[in-house]
């Protein structure tokens, strides 16, 4: 290349006319000669034909690490940030954590909108309605309560689970409750009016993670028993029991588009089934500590996994492929949703912040 920069220096300087495209051919020429193992130069274009010269395209993780950014850190809580959901506007975000308390934070300024009581959070499809796993300070008993999001007031509670709920889900339709609780046992709620519709009963260890169909006709739970199960929303029947786990799965998460199922789990992996079938489509690897929490981004292209290794993976579904890393809590990533137009991701830490990612 040496060769080839005295031809465009010596170019410049006794011929200022010449074009940015002669001097490109110039120095093409002269770096095939030099070197007899290149490939042969293509002939000149013809006058007024326009050179195009070839710019490798960045690879989807290149595209992806360059749009990545942490928006702002909320912080306000004294213990460890275990539940994080978005409103359906994507304006609002509530956390929850093991200080009993869930915040209601104004997601475009960062602002804090109403505190709650309660440890795991869900937001209604709606939006106005919050559910919480709470836990009474003087009894020690854990209860559901609904709360009305506009003003903070508490809508009713839901009493009847024997030890600590782990994980709350709302219908599609709104209508439901579902709540996992490390009493091995799943209660599905009405919300309209506190009523226990069924229990699911079938799990031998605590329930960690519960999930609804987008169609509302099946409920995920995930164990640590080993197993996750799918159950029939309409009668309580077992549909089926994923067979794979080896150690306890800690979340459960749906495709936009029902057909898959992501679990998280204490082996450091985060898995695809099939939800048709059962069947294991990939495993995810690449966390050093358990995987903590799953969510699918709203066009179901990319999963993200929180993990006990301080970090949130993010995924591509198609084929697994690992596209990114976001970095910057310095205790284990508890939870982890997706906003819904997908451009933000929020992640809960037991360093006790939320962080909000720019992640589209």
């Amino acid at each position: 290349m040496n060769h080839a920069h005295q031809i465009i220096r010596i170019a410049r300087s006794r011929i200022t006319t010449l074009s940015l495209c002669a001097l490109m051919l110039l120095a093409i020429a002269a770096c095939d000669t030099a070197s007899p193992t290149s490939t042969p130069t293509p002939p000149a274009p013809p006058t007024g034909t326009a050179v195009h010269i070839a710019v490798p395209t960045p690879s989807l993780a290149a595209t992806q690490a360059i749009n990545m950014a942490v928006l702002r850190t909320l912080e306000g809580h004294t213990d460890s940030v275990q539940s994080v959901a978005f409103s359906p506007d994507g304006h609002t975000l509530a956390a929850g954590s093991g200080d009993n308390t869930v915040k209601l934070w104004n997601v475009l300024d960062g602002s804090l909108l109403h505190t709650l009581e309660g440890v795991k959070v869900a937001l209604s499809p709606d939006g106005q309605t919050l559910a919480s796993g709470a836990q009474d300070e003087t009894t020690k008993l854990w209860a559901v309560k609904l709360w009305n999001v506009s003003d903070g007031s508490l809508v009713r509670t839901f009493e009847g689970h024997g030890a600590q709920l782990n994980q709350l889900a709302f219908s599609p339709d709104g209508q439901t409750l579902a709540a996992g609780s490390f009493d091995s046992i799943v209660k599905l709620w009405n919300v309209s009016n506190g009523s226990l519709i069924r229990t699911f009963e079938g799990h031998t260890d605590n329930v960690w993670g519960v999930a609804f169909s987008p169609d509302g006709q099946t409920l995920a739970s995930s164990s640590s028993d080993n197993t996750v199960k799918l159950w029939n929303v309409s009668d309580g029947s077992l549909i089926r029991a994923l067979d794979g786990p080896t150690v306890f799965v800690t979340s459960v998460a749906f495709s936009p588009d029902g057909q898959i199922l992501a679990s998280g789990s204490f082996d450091n992996t985060a898995s695809l089934w099939s939800v048709s079938d059962g069947s294991l489509l990939r495993t995810l690897e690449g966390h050093t500590a358990y995987v903590s929490s799953v969510t699918f981004s709203p066009d179901g292209q990319i999963l993200a996994s929180g993990s006990g290794d301080n970090t949130v993976k993010l995924w591509r579904v198609s084929d697994g492929l690992l596209l990114h890393t976001l970095e910057g809590h310095t205790r284990e990533v508890e939870s982890v949703a997706f906003s819904p137009d997908g451009q933000i991701l929020a992640s809960g830490s037991w360093d006790k912040t939320v962080k909000l990612w720019k992640v589209k």
